[in-house]
């Protein structure tokens, strides 16, 4: 079955795992009733916390659980998320990249799932029981690589596999305000900035978002959390219709705007 979608989620901080009050939680959670209703046959994650110099795919049959933070509650580290790997979407991914134009593509076959993936997915997919494949992003290059990236990865939604980029669209960790506060004018400039962008089609202009955007710095002052939004973008196509699905904040600096990537028929 042919999917027509892709996604970009913000995911925001790890605690969205056991915190009933972070807004987005209620989105992620009724992803099959209300968000989207197809069962796709495999799942491939483009995660901000996996980052690699060369782009990387984890070839493994069964995803463990990463618990890539530092200080959280002991609940968040009792959580288990186990799907399926994808060793065969994982070939197909590298086969894909290298047939684009990507000199190397690496497979890491002892990576499981970091919470970028994880986290969203135990919401969204709680059974598990949907194969489930990493790729990494190159924080040391530019949105164009990752778009290229996506629109190389294309050929996968014909093919079923649901494309997930997972970041935040506002990340900022060292200007986070106390709960309840209100959202900075640096936060909401940029915020809506992309959502007029996407909407509107202007892809280029979110790809070269370092000179187009308002902010860009302060939103984004490292690009890990952006490029799965790009690979997203691309692999819905350069005439696909953006939609926002979900918009909310926490700690005044992290949005969690996520978008829907819809190809033409």
């Amino acid at each position: 079955m042919a999917l027509m979608e892709t996604f970009y989620l913000s995911h925001g901080a790890p605690t969205l795992a056991i915190d009933e009050t972070v807004p987005a939680r209620k989105f992620f959670q009724s992803w099959q009733q209300s968000a989207y209703k197809e069962k796709p046959s495999s799942i491939l994650v483009i995660s901000a916390h996996w980052e690699t110099t060369q782009p990387t795919v984890n070839v493994v049959d069964r995803n463990d659980t990463i618990y890539d933070f530092y200080g959280f509650p002991k609940p968040l580290y009792q959580i288990k998320y186990t799907p399926p790997g994808a060793p065969e979407l994982a070939k197909r991914v590298k086969e894909l990249l290298l047939a684009s134009g990507i000199e190397h593509v690496d497979e890491d076959k002892k990576r499981g799932l970091d919470h970028g993936a994880w986290v969203p997915l135990m919401f969204m997919y709680p059974e598990a029981d949907i194969p489930v494949c990493q790729l990494s992003v190159q924080s040391d290059r530019d949105g164009t690589h990752h778009y290229n990236m996506g629109k190389a990865l294309a050929p996968l939604r014909e093919e079923g596999v649901l494309i997930l980029g997972s970041g935040s669209a506002v990340h900022n960790l060292g200007s986070r305000l106390p709960d309840g506060s209100p959202v900075p004018s640096w936060a909401l400039e940029f915020d809506n900035w992309l959502k007029d962008a996407l909407i509107e089609g202007r892809y280029e202009d979110v790809n070269h978002y370092e000179s187009k955007a308002p902010h860009p710095k302060m939103a984004h002052p490292r690009p890990d959390h952006f490029y799965p939004l790009h690979v997203a973008m691309g692999a819905a196509g350069e005439d696909s219709k953006a939609k926002l699905v979900h918009s909310s904040w926490t700690d005044g600096t992290l949005s969690y705007a996520s978008y829907q990537f819809t190809a033409p028929k």
